[in-house]
């Protein structure tokens, strides 16, 4: 049997090349539905090497957002990419070129694009880097000082599921538990199960409430309709309550965590004049105080967990939320309990709560980087636009690099990115960009050497996940696309130039890598006592099933059942509610302790016709991977991304279910079709990301005609501590389009000369 393998799960290969997923999925994603067919969508993928004919011209970028391309072969593509790389570091040093690709790119240990491309740089002198992600930077930054581990290592250390479905009597979620971002898993996934605990947990003896702006957010949950981005606000009123009643757990506290003075003083006004209670809550988060009060005593009668959603530290003061609800856990003082507790990141992605097997699966290794120089990932268009400028970062100054050169594989910034008028404009500052990537994304579309790659629906690669009970050989179902290479192949071939290809390859071809990686794969199997297939039988049966029994994971276990001798790597070996640390940063934007500060944008001081824009992740597909597939295509409105508003909106704006919006704001515009959902708030609207960027000029005004909601987004950090997007403190406005529909351009590609023999 053939297998393949993604983010949103594991497929068997017919014998006519369809896919199925595999039996142990048995809620499998919508996600892949729309692959196949996104992968061989001829007007989007890339067919040959490119090169942008005003760079050729030598405009040094300035016609980079509209221009066509002249095809040629990969020989003289390399030669230019090559060419331009030497004289970049050769004349400016590789401090000069950004190498800080982000995106998902593939579930396969080998074939990761974003790997080889930086292992190849590092062989050449190294490249500026990014730190974070747009996913979680706020936390990635925060629970280091007051956890003493990195979000990575919490993902596989949060509280299994089946404790807490076994253990939990209240689940309070803020942020809810979403379905769309389950769907996925950074390695790959051969089932969907969250779902299904949340079934069991509703059904059995566990209380579900979502505090979220959406009822969907955590369907057959009680619903608290809170204000977008006022979270922190309603964590502080019911740890206000929980002390005003006697309800905290002064022991926990004592043991568990230092700084509770501090906070506690904060709380009940001592510092700065007003008392977090219910009743200062209440307007702020368009919440009653008696559902605070309420829900303050639930708490401290029920076997609680607290859960945050990634989503809320996405937006103005980020780390806030974050803070502030493990506060919030430890008043509760029940951490130490099976399935209660604090949780992060619960639906967030698919591995958050399934026990985890402790082995450092084999990747390809990067080397190190002689640049060590970095961005924070969300900061992209600040350092191209402001060269030299300094900013502050997890308690240190520093300064924007004179980026020339940029080189981009496995990722979409137009995505991911805020405010992509400003990225637009940012994006036209250095020299030349090199893109690798199999579609024409906006950022291929914005490159001057575009390099066609290959899907991993075209190449040999095998899934490993920590948190899987299977491994899966990734067999190729379909033949590379026009001449399309391997992005393995793609940096060899630049390697060669450089004269770094042995160092490069190690001498060995994909096969070669293939087995020797396995061969590291089996070595530490049998480290942690069992065995695994020789690689040819891997190959050919397609799978290997793992030891099934994985122990249960609790939140900050160890410090848990013995604090003493198990200290955390913070400043007190204990959990922070006060930090002096980050106290002494003197940032006004993020103090030693968890606070309310007001958002830059909010409803709180909204117009009357503005509404909160909220731009979470889509049900069809991942971020824009697969926007061009069928099960994405067949969501849209007119060809348009989906807005959800609620009836009382669009009545209020002569809007019907189906009419296409202009969604906009100071900072851009973009149309969507209009679906109802009286399960969200009326004073918002959600618009989900991924939706290919399609910017064009209607009556002198730029507009994106897909519906890309960081067209209107926020692009800045979210604090001086993390520098994280802010993507979620958003205003918008509406109204209905009447004028003429605007053809779509991202279906199709870019005007490209053919080569010329």
């Amino acid at each position: 049997m053939r297998y393949t393998a993604a983010h949103w799960g594991v497929y068997k290969i017919g014998d006519d090349g369809g896919l199925a997923p595999v039996e142990t999925d048995t809620a499998p994603s919508r996600i892949g539905r729309g692959w196949q067919s996104a992968a061989s969508h001829k007007g989007t993928r890339i067919a040959s090497p490119v090169v942008r004919k005003g760079w050729l011209d030598g405009d040094k970028g300035a016609g980079r957002l509209d221009d066509s391309f002249v095809e040629v072969g990969w020989d003289e593509a390399i030669s230019l990419a090559g060419q331009e790389l030497d004289r970049v570091r050769t004349d400016f040093g590789n401090g000069s070129i950004f190498g800080g690709s982000y995106g998902w790119a593939s579930a396969g240990r080998f074939h990761h694009a974003m790997g080889h491309m930086r292992r190849f740089l590092n062989l050449i002198g190294g490249s500026v880097s990014k730190v974070n992600t747009y996913s979680s930077g706020a936390a990635e930054v925060i629970l280091p000082r007051i956890t003493g581990f990195t979000n990575h290592h919490l993902i596989h250390e949060m509280t299994s599921w089946p404790l807490v479905a076994e253990n939990c009597t209240l689940l309070v979620a803020f942020g809810g538990i979403s379905a769309h971002t389950a769907q996925v898993d950074p390695g790959g996934s051969s089932r969907h199960e969250i779902s299904d605990w949340l079934a069991q947990m509703a059904n059995g003896k566990t209380k579900l409430v979502s505090i979220a702006p959406r009822e969907g957010d955590l369907p057959g949950a009680e619903w608290l309709s809170i204000r977008p981005g006022t979270d922190t606000a309603m964590m502080l009123a019911l740890s206000h309550e929980l002390l005003a009643n006697n309800l905290h757990n002064e022991a926990f506290l004592a043991r568990y965590t230092s700084g509770w003075s501090q906070y506690r003083s904060y709380l009940l006004g001592e510092t700065d004049g007003q008392e977090k209670d219910a009743e200062w809550a209440a307007p702020i988060c368009d919440m009653p105080a008696d559902v605070i009060r309420a829900l303050a005593k639930r708490l401290a009668r029920e076997r609680t967990m607290i859960s945050v959603a990634w989503g809320l530290q996405r937006a103005d003061h980020g780390e806030q939320p974050v803070w502030a609800g493990l506060a919030l856990a430890a008043m509760l003082g029940q951490m130490a309990h099976p399935g209660a507790g604090f949780a992060f990141g619960y639906g967030s992605t698919a591995p958050i709560g399934r026990p985890v097997r402790d082995i450092p699966w084999p990747a390809v290794s990067q080397g190190p980087n002689p640049v060590t120089d970095f961005i924070p990932v969300a900061r992209i268009s600040d350092m191209l636009l402001n060269p030299g400028e300094t900013y502050t970062y997890d308690g240190e100054t520093r300064t924007y690099p004179d980026i020339r050169l940029i080189v981009w594989t496995g990722g979409n910034p137009f995505h991911h990115h805020q405010d992509l008028n400003r990225l637009n404009h940012a994006w036209t500052r250095p020299e030349t960009i090199i893109v690798a990537d199999h579609s024409w994304t906006a950022t291929a579309r914005r490159a001057d050497i575009v390099l066609p790659a290959t899907t991993p629906l075209e190449r040999d690669d095998f899934m490993l996940n920590r948190s899987d009970e299977t491994m899966f050989f990734m067999s190729r179902c379909q033949e590379p696309y026009g001449q399309a290479l391997d992005d393995f192949q793609i940096f060899r071939r630049l390697a060669r130039h450089f004269k770094v290809e042995e160092a490069f390859t190690l001498g060995r071809d994909t096969n070669g890598w293939l087995r020797a990686m396995w061969q590291d794969v089996c070595s530490l199997a049998n480290d942690n006592g069992f065995e695994l297939p020789e690689f040819d039988e891997f190959r050919e049966k397609g799978r290997c099933g793992l030891p099934a029994s994985i122990p249960p994971k609790t939140f900050l276990g160890k410090f848990m059942a013995d604090p003493e001798g198990n200290p955390l790597a913070t400043e007190t070996g204990k959990i922070t509610l006060f930090n002096q640390t980050i106290a002494d940063m003197k940032l006004e934007d993020c103090p030693g302790h968890p606070v309310w500060k007001m958002p830059i944008e909010t409803l709180i001081h909204a117009d009357e016709d503005e509404y909160h824009l909220i731009s979470g992740q889509p049900a069809t597909r991942l971020h824009s991977q697969n926007d061009m597939g069928v099960e994405a295509q067949a969501s849209k409105i007119n060809g348009r991304e989906p807005c959800d508003i609620h009836p009382d909106t669009a009545k209020a704006h002569g809007i019907k279910e189906g009419d296409l919006v202009r969604i906009h704001n100071r900072r851009g515009a973009c149309l969507a079709g209009v679906r109802f959902d009286a399960g969200l708030r009326p004073d918002c609207i959600s618009l989900a990301t991924g939706a290919w960027f399609d910017p064009q000029m209607i009556d002198g005004q730029p507009l994106d005609v897909h519906g890309n909601p960081n067209t209107l987004t926020l692009d800045k950090g979210c604090s001086g501590l993390s520098q994280g997007t802010a993507a979620h403190t958003t205003l918008v406005r509406i109204e209905r389009w009447s004028d003429p529909v605007p053809d779509l351009t991202v279906n199709r590609p870019p005007r490209i000369n053919p080569l010329i023999n």
